[in-house]
């Protein structure tokens, strides 16, 4: 008998919540996401100009481009290969809102379990044996929590080393609701 997903709803909950754990012992205690990021010898003198434009939050690019046609032009392709090529997010002022973004945080994986519950729930039937249920949801898990940070490798200018460790959390989050999928499973009646 095929599974609903309101059978699933404890599962998708609590796949949520040990992947939001999972998620905050990698960066609080393990941290090994604190190299992703460095700072610029003179990040003072480039905040100090990047301030006087007052940019409103968003992701601005160096040099410009409003068309790819631009980068045709000679002076666009200089300013490139003078550099520096740069992508900059602003964000707004002040302290980032931890409470908003952990909670954020938190629906995202939920989200990301009903999703994966989803697909699940349409090819195991009640009563699937624990590692099948395991080996599927830890597959579709990874899927879903990594494989859309290739790109930013691809496009974006961050390091492989840095996606490689996004991935490495993305399998982490992935062992978690798999085992916790397969813990819950529904039975057969």
């Amino acid at each position: 008998m095929s599974v609903s997903m309101l059978q699933l709803w404890l599962p998708i909950l609590l796949g949520g919540v040990f992947a939001w754990v999972a998620s905050s012992i990698i960066h609080m205690v393990l941290k090994y996401h604190n190299h992703d990021y460095k700072q610029l010898e003179n990040e003072s003198e480039v905040s100090a100009a990047l301030g006087k434009s007052h940019p409103a939050p968003g992701i601005y690019t160096l040099p410009h481009c409003s068309d790819m046609k631009q980068m045709g032009d000679p002076s666009v392709q200089q300013k490139f290969n003078d550099g520096p090529v740069a992508m900059i997010s602003v964000f707004p002022n002040g302290l980032p809102p931890m409470g908003k973004l952990l909670i954020l945080q938190f629906i995202y994986f939920v989200l990301g379990c009903a999703l994966v519950g989803y697909m699940a729930s349409l090819v195991m039937p009640e009563g699937a044996l624990y590692m099948q249920v395991f080996e599927y949801v830890a597959k579709i898990g990874f899927l879903a929590f990594g494989f859309a940070t290739l790109p930013y490798s691809i496009w974006y200018g961050h390091p492989w080393a840095v996606t490689a460790r996004f991935l490495l959390d993305a399998l982490i989050y992935a062992l978690v609701i798999a085992g916790t999928f397969a813990w819950l499973w529904p039975t057969a009646a």
